[in-house]
């Protein structure tokens, strides 16, 4: 159940949710709100919601205005706030990717891949198909730059993501870019993505603390 940050009378600690770890990872442009959800994705554990945190939230030093920002993207559905701070998990982050990366898909099948063409970590995947595809997604990334004018300006297209379709459009195999700092991954997953689901928030929260 969300929580209330803004009106709370209880201690309560800021968290994004994974449509919030979604947007703020959907492009390398970092504006407010972006900037936002990522100091929530870092931090929110560490103390209680307040004003003065709003405002390190938000960059501002007028509360009405960061508790304005703040309460909008709650109720956006991209922050909640819980009564128990997250822990973060002490992994390696070799550790901890596979099993995030298996709850990801209705079949435990996905992977991670940077912008050159390696993956990082797979779960479901044999060795070699994880490499082709992360080869793959290297080259849609490179298809995705070179027609970036024509998809967003043109046709309006405001998503990065790419997917082989089955007859009835349902996705039998996706790709979906992540943003991290400056750096580009692709999160590859066969079958229904289940990015709706609380590892993806963690899988970006340990991601960042990696590579921003």
């Amino acid at each position: 159940m969300s929580i209330e940050l803004v009106t709370a009378r209880t201690e309560v600690y800021g968290e994004v949710t994974p449509a919030g770890a979604f947007y703020a990872t959907s492009s390398p442009d970092q504006e407010s709100n972006r900037a936002i959800l990522l100091h929530v994705l870092r931090s929110g554990n560490r103390a209680p919601f307040s004003a003065e945190i709003a405002c390190q939230w938000a960059e501002s030093s007028n509360p009405e205005a960061a508790l304005r920002s703040v309460f909008r993207l709650q109720r956006l559905g991209l922050l909640r706030g819980t009564h128990q701070a997250r822990a973060d998990s002490g992994l390696r982050l070799e550790d901890a990717l596979p099993p995030l990366l298996a709850r990801l898909s209705d079949q435990q099948k996905t992977l991670l891949a940077d912008e050159n063409g390696f993956y990082l970590a797979a779960a479901g995947f044999a060795h070699e198909a994880a490499e082709e595809l992360a080869g793959l997604s290297a080259d849609l990334l490179s298809l995705q730059s070179r027609h970036d004018r024509l998809l967003k300006n043109n046709l309006r297209v405001n998503t990065e993501s790419w997917g082989l379709l089955d007859p009835s459009g349902r996705s039998e195999l996706g790709f979906w870019p992540l943003f991290i700092g400056q750096q580009r991954f692709m999160l590859i997953v066969s079958g229904t993505p289940r990015l709706q689901d609380q590892s993806f928030v963690t899988l970006v929260q340990e991601l960042d603390k990696r590579y921003r």
